[in-house]
């Protein structure tokens, strides 16, 4: 499948200084909306990235390069001389941003088609594989618009990088930007992470012989790649050993001519930060709200996206067979799940969510009575809602079937007030740092499941706090800001 390049920079290009560190990811610090009266408004991006980055860049000439992702933010790129928003008046943070205007039809394909639907559930072991994948001409289509994605990003980069500049490509929407970015600068020192799993060659093979190599060749043209975990950082070497012939030694892949470090650092939640939060009055709000619905009952939270590889069906169904077996419990505990929409431009997702509603009431309606409501759930977004439930926690439910991470492993500690224990797949990639002190469980097996709900809930009030304890201090011990910087130590 040839490499094409059919995105150009805007004709008028106002010359900046190049940039020493550059960011490249899909989503970046800021998105736009249209108004009402047709006029543009800008918002905060979010999450451990954004706050990552901003403190890494401290110090450095840095410039963050992502896509737009809707109309609104095409617009506003499209009007930015050569996507540079900080350039065309928009507050960015004191972070410069260039903001790709790729076209609609290209984006979506790339994103949903490929990154979604294709790379997610390859790395996530997600196929039902009697039925899907299958890769046909369409696909190849597909597949093309994920190549000129990439391209885009590579072409931005190398424009803008100043002579030996760092370039930090974050996650599975990206994964050929190094190899084109090489052969576009190879003065450049360039590091790609991984925030998804990765598979093994038996489960990575399902893709074309063809892609397969050129997403495994497209990542080794960094010199550093990184990982959430050692298990998914081993998977990758593998693939690069079995699929392409590479050879590997200690934490290096040689593969032609070149090498190719291989990294994992763990993702940690900022402390600080995520308390002054959970302390501002709209959180507070919330929690009252929870606690006057939920009275002086134990309290089972999760909160998820509504995201395949979350496990959400299989959890509801062990709490409702924790009722089952367990009839001390009822009337005693309220399973709060915030469940909220994920990719509904996918059918396969927006089948989940119903089928998560559909569970839900089924548990309603067979347990309910006298007054109490075995479960609570929610499917309208709210982070403050989350932070609040988090707080509220007796158990937390963390049971991904495979996962990079999952934060809330790690921000439910940080935020509970008399400490929570975790029940916590052994697939996350949090369980590496964790499972010590979580009740970790296959997350196919539901009976096993439910009991370690039940034990979580029977566990000694003084024995909860103090495992909590340990899981918080485990959580804030690397921070965005320093596994950042730790990606651009590598280089």
């Amino acid at each position: 499948m040839p490499i094409t390049h059919p995105w150009r920079a805007p004709a008028t290009v106002t010359r900046v200084q190049p940039a020493k560190l550059l960011v490249a990811s899909n989503r970046g610090p800021v998105t736009f909306r249209l108004g009402d009266d047709g006029t543009l408004h800008m918002s905060r991006g979010g999450g451990g990235l954004v706050s990552g980055v901003s403190a890494a860049a401290s110090g450095h000439e840095m410039l963050w390069v992502c896509a737009a992702l809707g109309d609104a933010d095409r617009l506003a790129a499209s009007t930015a001389p050569s996507g540079r928003l900080d350039q065309a008046g928009h507050d960015t943070g004191g972070t410069p941003v260039r903001m790709l205007p790729i076209d609609e039809t290209t984006f979506r394909r790339a994103y949903n088609a490929v990154a979604n639907a294709t790379l997610w559930y390859v790395n996530h072991t997600l196929f039902d594989t009697p039925r899907t994948p299958s890769f046909d001409t369409r696909w190849s289509r597909y597949w093309q618009a994920y190549v000129d994605y990439n391209s885009a990003f590579a072409e931005a980069l190398a424009e803008d990088a100043a002579d030996g500049a760092h370039v930090l490509v974050q996650d599975y929407h990206l994964m050929l930007v190094p190899a084109l970015l090489r052969a576009r600068r190879p003065d450049l020192r360039i590091g790609h992470f991984t925030h998804t799993p990765w598979a093994e060659p038996s489960y990575f093979s399902l893709l074309p012989d063809t892609v397969a190599e050129q997403v495994l060749t497209g990542m080794l043209g960094a010199d550093s790649v990184g990982f959430l975990s050692p298990r998914w950082a081993e998977a990758f070497v593998r693939c690069c050993v079995r699929l392409l012939g590479a050879d590997a030694g200690g934490s290096t892949i040689h593969w032609r001519d070149r090498s190719t470090q291989v990294h994992v650092h763990a993702l940690g939640v900022d402390g600080d930060e995520l308390r002054t939060r959970a302390e501002q009055p709209d959180v507070t709000a919330r929690r009252e709200a929870l606690q006057r619905r939920v009275g002086d009952r134990r309290v089972i939270v999760r909160v998820d996206r509504t995201e395949l590889s979350k496990n959400i069906i299989r959890g509801l169904h062990a709490y409702r067979e924790m009722l089952l077996n367990h009839p001390e419990h009822r009337g005693n505990v309220v399973h709060v799940v915030f469940a909220y929409p994920s990719r509904h431009d996918l059918p396969d997702y927006r089948a989940y969510t119903a089928d998560v509603q559909r569970i839900a009431r089924e548990i309603d309606d067979e347990f309910a009575g006298a007054g109490w409501s075995p479960l609570i759930l929610e499917v309208n977004d709210d982070y403050p809602r989350s932070l609040a439930a988090l707080q509220v926690a007796d158990v937390l439910v963390v049971n991904p079937l495979r996962d990079g991470m999952n934060l809330v492993a790690k921000e439910g500690p940080v935020l509970a007030h008399d400490g929570v224990a975790l029940v916590l797949s052994r697939e996350a990639g949090a369980a590496d740092e964790l499972g010590d002190d979580a009740f970790v469980v296959n997350p196919y097996d539901v009976t096993a499941t439910a009991e370690a709900i039940h034990a979580a809930l029977a566990l000694d009030a003084d024995e909860r706090r103090t495992r909590s304890s340990r899981l918080a201090a485990a959580a804030v011990a690397l921070p965005p800001q320093d596994w950042l910087r730790a990606q651009l130590d590598t280089l």
